[in-house]
């Protein structure tokens, strides 16, 4: 399935039905008098946010949403049908943005969780709504209330409790591939991540997501690369891990230019709890490990952990001290294993 986090979607309410004028002409009822029936209600447009979706892939090949209107009153004091409404089944994590792609009008980030974006207009009044002791044969009715149109962007921000960062070939694949069961795509060349991935990653008992994304470059806050459009993916997380190449011969500098790009992006992004890790320290000897990391800490201020995807030394500590960044009620703990059924 084709990942899609922006879209445009545009939606209308149904509009109400017309009020009826209508009389009763039985034959044998002298004073008959106004039985004209109200308008049905329209549609209205909701959104709601379902299990089981993690792209909104579905809105590229469907972009117009209109509810039913409602239908006209009638005669005999028949009141129209309402319209029906229409739901927008959308991933958790969905932001619903105005027109302007700025203001948020919803945040979707529990299933089930519901939202009205358009409501329906109200029927109309037929006759016998305007009868009284002095207009006993009415011949007005109003119209039913006109529909809203919108036009809304929706916004997918992926629900997960730690984030990946670093520059194209940092590693940050081969890490989520070597730590949980996701299988994204590994090359030697940069930006094999064109899309984020999600891995459920186990430790002590205790699983938390973890979510890719696409490596960032200098500049990426203007476009440049792949740009920071999915910085977004990793805005909901609780603790980020940046993941510095330990074979790359500008180790300060690859630092300094993501924490510039999560400056430039604003928000509090640059303010989340940060684990730094030199990774790729399989092909180091210690020698080379020791300088690397004295001039990472030297760069960040603070520890800096060592691991290696390949390898797998040092995964364990760098997934505990995630762990010990994400609170309690993030964590799912991890299912117990069935025994096995009984064999003869």
């Amino acid at each position: 399935m084709k990942f899609l986090d922006l879209t445009k979607v545009y939606i209308r309410s149904g509009g109400g039905g017309n009020g009826c004028v209508s009389f009763r002409r039985e034959k044998y009822i002298e004073y008959g008098g106004p039985d004209g029936g109200d308008g049905g209600k329209g549609g209205s447009v909701y959104a709601e946010a379902v299990d089981g979706l993690n792209t909104l892939i579905d809105f590229r090949y469907q972009q117009h949403f209109f509810a039913q209107n409602g239908q006209s009153g009638m005669g005999r004091q028949r009141t129209g049908r309402d319209g029906d409404d229409i739901v927008l089944r959308v991933p958790v994590g969905t932001e619903i943005l105005d027109e302007d792609e700025e203001t948020v009008l919803a945040d979707l980030t529990e299933v089930g969780q519901k939202v009205l974006l358009a409501k329906g207009g109200n029927g109309g009044f037929g006759n016998l709504h305007f009868k009284s002791a002095t207009n006993q044969a009415p011949r007005r009715a109003n119209p039913g209330q006109e529909g809203i149109d919108r036009t809304l962007w929706l916004r997918l921000k992926l629900i997960a409790d730690a984030g990946l960062l670093g520059l194209p070939n940092a590693g940050k694949s081969t890490f989520l591939a070597a730590t949980s069961n996701a299988r994204p795509k590994i090359a030697d060349y940069p930006f094999t991540t064109l899309h984020p991935n999600l891995g459920v990653v186990g430790i002590d008992n205790a699983e938390f997501v973890m979510a890719d994304i696409p490596g960032l470059i200098e500049g990426a806050h203007e476009g440049r690369g792949l740009g920071d459009l999915f910085l977004g993916h990793v805005e909901r997380c609780a603790v980020l891990l940046h993941l510095i190449d330990g074979t790359s011969e500008t180790i300060a500098e690859d630092y300094r230019t993501i924490i510039n790009e999560l400056e430039a992006y604003g928000g509090a992004l640059a303010d989340k709890p940060r684990i730094t890790a030199l990774n790729k320290i399989d092909a180091l000897d210690d020698e080379e490990r020791a300088e690397a990391q004295a001039a990472l800490e030297a760069e960040v201020g603070g520890p800096v952990m060592q691991m290696s995807g390949v390898s797998r030394e040092g995964l364990n500590e760098v997934l505990r001290s995630v762990r010990s960044e994400i609170k309690d009620d993030r964590i799912r703990q991890k299912p117990a294993e069935e025994p096995a059924p009984w064999q003869p």
